[in-house]
């Protein structure tokens, strides 16, 4: 993946619309592909640390099946936690919100980080919080005169509230500590929401004392 990157930066290789993507080009893209990344990571790991120090072939299967066994419950827990969140997407639960929010009256800080937060809770993903509430409230943001800068910190800060068991971060977590549903919502989704608020506060803090 970093022989793609620096490729991309220095060559500029790929496909435009006046050129088509040579065969290094091809190759380069092929090598980078995170799977194809992960897939030669894991056949030179077999040779230098198995064959390379003369295991034998059924040694190293059986340490290719423990290492399976310690991540698939957590692939599967994560990869469940993102398609529920891409039903709520492709269900429409993004469009509901900001047509709830769009004719607020309230501070554009506040609400960016409330649409976010609510998008989170909703859809799970910080990501699309994030980028859905900037959508939502860039219009409002010439009108009111708030600092760009200030409504991202505000975003990106509602969007890491209330994560639960929609985020697949939220599994990720419980898997990694070895906690219960309830355990990991006292602790993670508690902890994320701090994090939300005081990120809220200082904002505020910061538009008061500069405008």
């Amino acid at each position: 993946m970093a022989i793609t990157t620096i490729y991309k930066m220095t060559v500029d290789g790929g496909a435009t619309p006046t050129k088509n993507a040579s065969m290094l080009d091809q190759i380069v893209a092929l090598i980078g592909d995170p799977a194809i990344a992960m897939l030669i990571s894991l056949i030179v790991a077999m040779f230098t640390m198995g064959w390379g120090r003369k295991r034998k072939t059924a040694d190293i299967m059986a340490t290719l099946e423990n290492a399976v066994k310690s991540i698939a419950m957590l692939l599967l827990v994560i990869g469940g936690g993102g398609a529920f969140k891409q039903v709520l997407i492709d269900g429409g639960v993004g469009k509901e919100v900001a047509k709830i929010f769009i004719d607020s009256n309230m501070s554009p800080l506040v609400l960016g980080w409330l649409v976010a937060v609510v998008l989170r809770v909703a859809l799970g993903s910080a990501t699309v919080a994030s980028l859905t509430a900037a959508g939502i409230v860039a219009p409002l943001m010439a009108q009111a005169g708030v600092d760009p800068a200030l409504m991202v910190l505000a975003i990106g800060a509602g969007s890491l509230a209330a994560s639960h068991v929609n985020d697949a971060g939220f599994w990720m977590f419980r898997e990694y500590f070895d906690l219960t549903v309830k355990q990991t919502l006292s602790i993670w989704t508690v902890l994320e929401t701090v994090i939300a608020v005081v990120g809220l506060v200082i904002v505020l803090l910061l538009n008061m004392a500069f405008h």
